[in-house]
């Protein structure tokens, strides 16, 4: 069977700075019928494994270290047998969340990690979180951009750790630059394309949001 791409929405909530919010999360799976990576523990670990099905996890990879992608990481990781993969410049956000557990091992720029004969490239692009990444998978022309690009704009910047000109940098070096029908894989809400995104950074620079 060929590699495919799947999605479980899972529900919960974000807190940071004092404050606490409903969200509901983009769970995705990338694989066969033998082997998976995933991306994002967020919420509900028993669904996610549920979704998993008895196949090898090779990966969870974390977008970035927001209580509310990373939440299930280690009970996940119990479950399935899979490390979970963090940027290390979001090691104090995780910490926040698990500090009597360190993540398993380290994403970096450029890595790739490969599920099912497709490679994933690792994209450090910083920004809502020091260590936000994305990951490009080519061969599926698709990129999962966890909470660093959405359909209409960028990730929020208002909190601590985040910043907006450094999350625009990474949106225009290292998400615009794909080719426009690469589809966008958001950590929150719909899909879309670079090709959508693309024409509207200016507006979302004047806007400074």
């Amino acid at each position: 069977m060929p590699a495919r791409v799947e999605r479980i929405v899972t529900s919960g909530t974000f807190s940071l700075d004092g404050g606490t919010w409903d969200v509901d999360n983009n769970v995705w799976l990338i694989g066969d019928g033998d082997e998976v990576v995933i991306i994002d523990a967020a919420h509900d670990a028993a669904a996610i494994v549920q979704a998993v099905n008895g196949r090898r996890v090779k990966a969870i990879i974390a977008t970035h270290a927001h209580d509310d992608h990373i939440n299930v990481a280690p009970e996940l990781a119990a479950a399935t047998g899979g490390p979970v993969l963090l940027h290390p410049a979001d090691h104090e956000l995780w910490k926040m969340t698990h500090p009597d557990r360190d993540p398993d091992g380290e994403l970096s720029d450029r890595q790739r990690v490969e599920v099912a004969g497709i490679p994933l490239e690792m994209l450090h692009t910083p920004g809502h979180a020091p260590g936000s990444v994305c990951i490009y998978a080519p061969d599926l022309t698709t990129v999962f951009s966890g909470d660093t690009l959405f359909s209409g704009g960028p990730g929020a910047t208002g909190r601590s750790f985040s910043d907006f000109p450094t999350i625009i940098e990474s949106i225009r070096t290292r998400l615009l630059v794909l080719p426009p029908g690469t589809v966008v894989r958001t950590g929150h809400g719909p899909t879309t394309t670079v090709g959508d995104e693309a024409p509207d950074l200016p507006e979302w620079i004047a806007r400074g949001h």
